[in-house]
């Protein structure tokens, strides 16, 4: 194995016996072993083989899984519940052995596997510590030198001297998470843990989490938190049913399950009737109404750009210009950027929804914004081979750094569109079709301004935010006024 490559999981399937009945998880393992008896006669050991194996099936959790992961890197695992992921990341940390194939792990683990698992509830917090840094080959020298870090990081206060059986969910996660990620450990695996936390503790954690990455450990995070996912992890794997769905950049793994996701929902949503060639369902947009579009040579090259589509549209065309018309890719704090956009129906479709995303070098996403939040005028319906054209024009109040930006397409059906004012965003978000989405399609700059008034710098931060803010002085009785 390569000095590099930290785990290798090579052909790796998982299965269970799913027994027929209660009594057959008895009876059948016991027919099975006497089917191997020598001195029965062969006719006798096939009756009990055979009817040891019609007493269950088999089924797969993980099917066929392969794939390395490099010193330093961290790698999401992300899917729908039964996907396999908690079976997999048990798998890697030993607890449980595959049925077929093999993992190689080259260093110590570090797992986070279940909430409270490695702890005994009648021991305190300060004696499973003791017994955790143990078991993972600690002398009680080195857990001595390392107590006080594990002790401020899980930030428990006299809890630490109590049961864990009394500790709340966030006060186990915190304890385990502390002894977890200050062993010396080369990789670490996080089931879930964090979902558990609250603000503070994440971003505590996330941060010694890249530090850790950093010092070359590598990281398995199974999580359905997806902003999460993209922003910390470098790639992820996408598991469906036990499979394979996916394995590659972490953005475009969560637009796959994103879509993965829909799917059961998409022939509930189709128009209902055909469109005519021309119409756009009755809706107020003019016919005739034409977007000012980009030269051609403010277009990217999207050819080798992944386009995540369930079939119904794909992109033919993005490019960026300033607001003088031209081709740009660098911008001055402050300055407007036009994105233009345009997708290919394949099918028809009701009510588009186009918009964009911008993310900072973190993978953290610091602006997105659709046609449905500025509340642009759309059409009701379109039909298949025609082309939707968008133009978002942005303010770039962001920091000064590089930024990549991503970009899609969905729909809502007529009847959503027309409620969207008197749903909440967690009824209304479900209801949006994801038709095609492209992950991570260019990188633009913004620099500091030139010149500006009241100073150069905009803000400090991510991002800028409208508003404003007053000074006034009050003066004691008597007291000078102030110039």
């Amino acid at each position: 194995m390569s000095s590099d490559i930290v785990i290798t999981v090579d052909n790796v399937s998982k299965a269970y016996a799913i027994w027929s009945s209660p009594s057959a998880r008895l009876h059948g393992p016991m027919l099975g072993q006497v089917g191997q008896l020598p001195f029965l006669p062969p006719g006798v050991r096939d009756w009990c083989s055979r009817h040891s194996r019609q007493s269950f099936r088999s089924f797969y959790a993980l099917k066929n899984i392969s794939f390395t992961v490099a010193r330093g890197e961290s790698l999401g695992i992300i899917g729908r519940n039964g996907s396999g992921k908690s079976t997999l990341l048990q798998i890697i940390a030993g607890t449980l052995m595959p049925t077929e194939g093999d993992v190689t792990v080259a260093g110590s683990v570090a797992a986070l596997l279940e909430l409270g698992s490695g702890f005994n509830p009648e021991f305190t917090g300060r004696e499973n510590v003791y017994m955790n840094t143990a078991i993972r080959g600690m002398s009680q020298e080195e857990t001595d030198a390392k107590f006080d870090e594990i002790e401020a990081f899980a930030d428990i206060g006299d809890f630490i001297d109590q049961p864990t059986k009394t500790y709340s969910s966030g006060m186990l996660v915190r304890l385990a998470f502390a002894v977890s990620t200050t062993v010396d450990a080369q990789v670490l695996l996080i089931d879930e843990a964090l979902a558990v936390g609250d603000i503070f503790f994440r971003q505590k954690c996330y941060q010694r989490l890249e530090r850790m990455r950093e010092r070359g450990v590598s990281i398995l995070l199974v999580s359905h938190a997806m902003n999460e996912v993209e922003q910390f992890c470098h790639n992820a794997l996408l598991l469906d049913q036990g499979l394979v769905a996916f394995q590659g950049n972490a953005s475009e793994a969560v637009k796959r399950y994103y879509l993965m996701e829909q799917q059961a929902h998409l022939p509930a949503v189709a128009p209902s009737q055909p469109v005519a060639a021309g119409q756009n369902g009755g809706h107020s947009l003019s016919e005739n109404h034409k977007l000012p579009w980009a030269p051609a040579e403010a277009f990217f090259d999207i050819e080798h750009v992944p386009q995540v589509s369930n079939g119904w549209a794909c992109c033919t065309g993005v490019a960026i210009c300033n607001a003088d018309g031209r081709t740009c890719r660098a911008f001055e704090q402050g300055q407007t950027a036009s994105f233009f956009y345009e997708f290919e129906l394949l099918r028809d479709i009701e009510v588009p929804i186009g918009g964009l995303e911008i993310l900072n070098d973190k993978s953290m996403i610091v602006h997105g914004k659709n046609t449905l939040e500025y509340g642009s005028d759309v059409p009701l319906r379109v039909s298949a081979g025609a082309r939707l054209r968008f133009r978002q024009d942005i303010s770039l109040e962001l920091a000064v750094g590089e930024y990549v930006f991503t970009l899609g397409l969905a729909m809502l059906t007529k009847d959503d569109y027309e409620r969207r004012g008197s749903l909440i965003h967690t009824d209304l978000h479900p209801k949006i079709i994801r038709l095609c989405h492209l992950a991570r399609v260019g990188v633009i700059g913004v620099t500091f301004r030139s010149r500006g008034q009241p100073v150069q710098l905009l803000h400090h931060g991510v991002a800028n935010l409208p508003g404003s803010c007053a000074v006034t002085v009050e003066n004691p009785v008597g007291a000078r006024k102030s110039e």
